[in-house]
């Protein structure tokens, strides 16, 4: 096929799923180009097939959720929080379903200052759900509830570096930062940076008043949320369902269920276990990705004997990877180095040596640490399908060095609460950064509520903190990369996370939920947007 005849074909689908033309002007058209009948019928299918349509309850069942969930950005700590901001907030900026930065409420952004400014014009007549509209005030307004010094928020540590945030008349805000940040438009699409309404310089946290695609008419912390479709949403092509509802289904069986007997539409976090299984429901389709999504066992440093670096490197060392790849994610994923920057991401450390069990190290290791006894391993599947059958992996095979582990199982209700980043030792995901000081940031700098390894007065994590800084204003390619391979050299050798593998996105949908071909990978269900990305076929 010539390329003229293709890019013919293209522009009559543009044509056809914009609605410029009906698909008998369509088929027509292509007829007439020289594509037989039959092609031009299944081109026509698959066009239409593609088409966003408006209508419909969307019901997701999610395996994430505690009571301690809040409306407060400041306080999202798991997938079912992170999705409720994406329902009725916005952004400064978004990772698209391509997994690209792309202008959310900015429509645009400019650096000064070799990267020290950065300076975001905003979008012109975006309304809040109340009616209100969106105003420079209430940018500012919203970071600085992140930045306050009393402020607990998770998203403080990735702000730091944030030295003044000021508006430049009603549509435009200006940030000052202490270094410069190549990557800083990538950190204000973190999910927990919605832009809420401002009052006096301040925000109403939990007020579930935004700007995003749905409006919110009821809120159970870690049960459900349910919304309606914000009519005035200012993104075209964007928010098809008249009703999105999430459900917190914890339990994977469960999810699963409700996946099969049409409670739900789409579910996260399939058991690879029971893929196969569940492809098989005549009503349901497997959709699988790859990304930056991480299972891990972070170690506190601020708890004993975890404090101890031989005790750490001894636990390192005793574990088998490859059997957890192979029996926890059934191949459904790749194996991990104890550092949290994956192959998706453009400065992965490739060339650091991959660790493998090693009982006679080991066992060298936990004799210098001086340590002697039980070591309690908290884990609940609430961190991640099968994380109690991983604690019990690695209790297996530290025992063939010489160490005693003992599995601590947790109840899943309030894991996130009152189990990580409290307890020394425990099972854990990450979703992942799409750039690797994102990442750094927001868990493992010294100066994020969410460094669950308690990984700041060591002599390595001090060389860290240097690194990330001098890295994130470094506009050097090939330096950069050194810097980050430094940075992860150091958390794989010194730092307290145990990081075994990194898994593929599994998601169950109904055979009627649609979404484009691109399917984000920073999160599950298409960057937790699938609300508003899919729609019913």
């Amino acid at each position: 096929m010539s390329k003229i005849k293709k890019n013919y074909l293209r522009e009559q689908e543009r044509k056809l799923t914009r609605g410029d033309i009906s698909r008998r002007q369509f088929i027509t058209s292509v007829i007439a180009a020289g594509v037989a009948v039959p092609t031009a019928l299944s081109l026509a299918g698959k066009a239409l097939a593609a088409t966003p349509k408006k209508g419909g309850k969307f019901r997701s069942g999610v395996g994430h959720g505690s009571t301690t969930d809040s409306l407060d950005p400041a306080t999202y700590e798991n997938g079912f929080a992170t999705t409720l901001g994406y329902v009725y907030g916005n952004h400064l900026t978004e990772v698209s379903n391509e997994g690209n930065l792309i202008p959310e409420l900015a429509e645009s952004w400019d650096a000064a200052d070799d990267g020290k400014t950065w300076i975001f014009k905003l979008r012109q007549g975006v309304e809040f759900h109340n009616g209100r509209t969106l105003k420079a005030d209430d940018v500012v307004a919203s970071i600085n509830h992140h930045r306050g010094e009393d402020s607990k928020s998770a998203a403080k540590g990735i702000l730091t570096s944030v030295t003044d945030v000021k508006k430049d008349g009603d549509n435009t805000v200006v940030f000052e930062l202490d270094a410069a940040n190549a990557d800083f438009p990538y950190i204000v699409s973190d999910y927990h940076l919605v832009i809420l309404q401002g009052s006096e310089g301040k925000v109403d946290a939990t007020s579930g008043v935004g700007t995003g695609g749905y409006i919110i008419d009821k809120f159970e912390p870690g049960v459900r949320v349910n919304a309606k479709r914000n009519p005035n949403y200012f993104k075209e092509g964007a928010a098809h369902f008249d009703e999105f509802e999430m459900l917190a289904l914890i339990d994977t069986t469960a999810r699963q269920n409700a996946l099969m007997n049409d409670d739900v539409d789409a579910i996260d976090r399939v058991d690879p276990k029971t893929v196969s299984l569940l492809a098989r429901a005549p009503n349901v389709d497997i959709l699988e990705n790859t990304g930056t999504l991480h299972y891990t066992f972070p170690m506190r440093l601020d708890t004993p004997p975890f404090d101890n670096y031989d005790l750490r490197m001894a636990l390192k060392l005793s574990l088998k990877r490859q059997e957890m790849v192979d029996k926890i994610l059934l191949g459904h994923g790749a194996l991990g180095n104890d550092h949290p920057i994956s192959t998706a991401n453009r400065f992965h450390a490739a060339d650091l040596p991959q660790r493998e069990f090693d009982p006679e190290k080991a066992a060298h290791h936990y004799k210098k640490s001086g340590h002697s006894g039980a070591i309690p391993l908290s884990a609940a599947d609430a961190a991640f399908a099968g994380a109690v059958d991983a604690a019990q992996l690695i209790a297996a095979s530290a025992k063939e060095a010489g160490i005693d582990v003992e599995i601590v199982r947790e109840p899943k209700d309030g894991y996130w609460s009152n189990v990580w980043n409290k307890k020394g030792w425990c099972a854990c995901y990450w979703g992942g950064r799409p750039t690797e000081d994102w990442m750094f940031s927001s868990a493992y700098v010294d100066s994020t509520e969410w460094n669950d390894t308690a990984w700041k007065t060591t002599d390595g994590a001090k060389k860290f903190n240097q690194i990330v800084l001098q890295a994130r204003g470094e506009l050097d390619e090939a330096k950069r990369r050194k810097m980050y391979f430094e940075a992860q050299q150091l958390i794989h050798d010194d730092g307290g996370a145990i990081v075994p593998m990194f898994a593929n996105y599994i998601m169950g949908l109904n055979k009627r939920v649609a979404h484009q071909d691109a399917v984000a990978a920073n999160w599950g269900n298409d960057g937790a947007k699938s609300h508003e990305r899919w729609w019913f076929a």
